[in-house]
């Protein structure tokens, strides 16, 4: 009968990609920060001063849902850096990556900390080279200087302002459309680099 109640965890993946990997180094500040690198780096979006626009429609969409979750967010209007990590780290994307961490024992369920499972799979990814410095130290260790001050601070608010943070983007959004700007050369976000793991 004590087996009823024993806790099932899957078995850890052998193999963690670059979404995997960001979260367990920086949560869904650090994804976002490195979706908004990939999509610029492939002349999808540009970013202004903390405010990511599409430029340019992709003919296939982005391979992974993070990325495409973010085109999905710009496409139709501009949009500041904080109120697109508010709409990503509730959606359904990030929420997989995160049930997937836990259940395979990478994270703790209650305060998403690292356990000594996932700062193994973490320091194992850093030290294959496999990734860009930047995806473990932030932005900060972005090598494009320019992109780095244009993205600014990805502010990590507490999940219980997130849906906050989603409603203050976008009245901020809608007062910058009113006026008729598309809002390229203003700023919604701070202005630093991201934080790492616990």
């Amino acid at each position: 009968m004590r087996g009823i109640f024993q806790r099932t965890t899957d078995p850890a993946p052998q193999t963690l990609d670059l979404y995997d990997v960001a979260y367990l180094a920086g949560a869904p500040q650090r994804m976002m920060e490195v979706a908004l690198v990939a999509l610029h780096e492939g002349g999808v979006i540009r970013i202004r001063l903390s405010r990511v626009r599409v430029v340019d429609e992709p003919a296939d969409q982005p391979a992974h849902p993070v990325e495409r979750a973010v085109l999905a967010l710009c496409r139709r209007r501009s949009r500041s850096t904080i109120s697109l990590l508010g709409a990503v780290e509730i959606g359904p994307e990030v929420e997989e990556i995160h049930r997937r961490m836990v259940s395979s024992g990478l994270i703790t369920p209650r305060r998403c900390r690292l356990t000594r499972a996932g700062r193994q799979h973490l320091e194992a990814a850093e030290q294959s080279g496999a990734y860009p410095a930047y995806v473990f130290e932030g932005l900060a260790a972005l090598p494009d200087i320019a992109l780095r001050y244009h993205i600014g601070e990805v502010m990590e608010p507490p999940p219980s302002l997130g849906r906050r943070l989603i409603r203050l983007g976008e009245a901020l959004d809608g007062w910058e459309s009113d006026r008729g700007h598309d809002g390229g050369g203003h700023s919604c976000g701070g202005g630093g680099g991201g934080g790492g793991s616990d």
